[in-house]
């Protein structure tokens, strides 16, 4: 195992150098989370479709239990039981919106450098004007279940659960459940459980008490995770490692205008619509999904509905609810309910990022309605909820609870919608009569490839390197 300890040490040598300013030292972490005899257990796959570029290029690196699509280079990097979805990338000719439009030269392709990603997702594509053909990681450690959302990053750690949506960022660390969308960031320390969204317009801020966040998503000393929503991730863990050991499973019947990922888990009396994606390690159980809804790779759907058009971002999960039309559940939301605390949420309604609904007794949200922060009964509402046409009504300042919002309401909902429209029609929820093509339709007739480590040798834990073209 010398060459994946090597291969360790090299990679927390290269983040702690960029970390230094802030005395963050990532070894703890890396030490305690990578079990080099699990890193031998796991094939990696690769998918391969008609509709998306195919290149790749893995070269002197781990990437057990991975999964990759599209375009993606991977160097001395460790890439353990991740999703790395190039299914958004963008393509020669296509235009990065900037001060003007700068044109691609090439196909835009994801590069992983010198890097650590433990259960984490890459998606998207990137933002970074000055590198369009780029979806760049590098020098980068992110911990369990963390989102890497169209973000270049440089020297960062990213703890658990955390995520970065849509920006840039260079020598930072980003705190445990912790979600940032700010344009850019340098040399920075993010609180964990902080919600930050920021552009000229408007700023949205929000931060969990600590004692909410020790008990849900809590660290160890090691920063390894614990606590309520990491148990019930665990607990399902078998669910998954199933799927790697057979090579043909009897498929789920759904419209011929969805897709269910062979890397999914669909248990129960579980239901599926017309134009509905179901990304690989997703877990559904006796779950309905309207037309034109999603499950993102990590969610959980679970003795829910989820009526026409819903969106359940990546990690996202939906527990005993119900959810009207055209709601949109964000990034590792954790909605909690049960078998006499149901929780029902009207149509129209944006649960941000990293929302937490544990309620004790049945709760019912309004339609077209801004949530988040922690709920756990009815009277929580009035501190963690707003109207959608009340918040349009602002335009200097709000402060609701914990929440602060500053800027104008109306453009920070509007640009919330039209992400949400390109959303849908990314996942294929518009197809009709053979136009608006999206992932629901594109990604119906994947092939999985399968790589292998050594498992002797002076190599012992390395993948060969390699590359696969059309």
């Amino acid at each position: 195992m010398n060459q994946l300890q090597q291969l360790s040490d090299r990679i927390i040598s290269r983040v702690n150098a960029n970390l230094m300013e802030l005395e963050f030292d990532t070894s703890t972490f890396v030490n305690h989370a990578l079990d080099h005899d699990k890193m031998l257990e796991f094939y990696a796959f690769y998918g391969i479709t008609s509709r998306h570029p195919l290149y790749f290029n893995f070269k002197n690196s781990n990437i057990a239990g991975s999964y990759f699509l599209g375009k993606c280079y991977v160097g001395r990097s460790a890439i353990y039981k991740s999703d790395v979805r190039g299914d958004e990338l963008k393509r020669e000719g296509d235009c990065i919106k900037s001060a003007k439009d700068i044109p691609l030269v090439e196909d835009e392709m994801i590069s992983i450098l010198d890097s650590l990603l433990y259960k984490t997702l890459v998606h998207s594509n990137s933002h970074n004007p000055e590198s369009p053909e780029l979806f760049s990681i590098r020098n980068t450690i992110s911990a369990h279940y963390a989102n890497i959302h169209g973000s270049t990053l440089e020297g960062c750690f990213l703890g658990p659960f955390a995520t970065v949506d849509l920006m840039n960022l260079h020598s930072c660390v980003v705190g445990e459940f912790s979600y940032v969308q700010v344009g850019e960031l340098f040399h920075r320390k993010i609180d964990p459980g902080t919600v930050w969204i920021k552009n000229p317009h408007f700023e949205f801020k929000y931060k969990f008490k600590n004692s909410i966040l020790d008990n849900f998503v809590g660290v160890t000393d090691t920063h390894q995770p614990r606590g309520v929503i990491y148990d019930f991730v665990r607990a399902r863990d078998q669910e998954f490692e199933r799927l790697f050991e057979v090579m043909h499973l009897e498929p789920f019947e759904v419209p011929g205008s969805s897709a269910i990922n062979r890397y999914a888990v669909i248990k129960g009396k579980t239901r599926i619509g017309e134009n509905v994606l179901v990304a690989q390690r997703a877990l559904l159980q006796n779950a309905t999904m309207g037309d034109g809804s999603n499950a993102q790779e990590n969610s959980y759907i679970i003795d829910s509905v989820l009526e026409g058009n819903c969106i359940t971002a990546h990690g996202g999960k939906i527990i005993h609810a119900d959810v009207g039309q055209e709601c949109f559940v964000g990034f590792n939301s954790f909605l909690n309910g049960g078998p006499d605390a149901r929780i029902q949420i009207g149509e129209g309604c944006i649960i941000m990022p990293h929302t937490i609904i544990n309620p004790s007794m049945p709760i019912q949200i309004p339609s077209e309605h801004l949530v988040w922060g922690y709920i756990q009964s009815p009277e929580d509402l009035a501190t963690h909820t707003i109207s959608l046409d009340a918040l349009a009504e602002v335009r200097e300042s709000l402060t609701v609870g914990q929440m602060t919002f500053s800027g104008k309401g109306s453009v920070f909902i509007g640009s919330f919608k039209d992400r949400l429209k390109k959303i849908l029609k990314d996942n294929g929820a518009l197809f009709k009569d053979g136009e608006n093509r999206g992932h629901a339709q594109d990604d119906q007739n994947i092939s999985y490839n399968i790589i292998q480590p050594y498992r002797t040798g002076e190599r012992k834990g390395l993948y060969p390197s390699i590359r696969i073209k059309p």
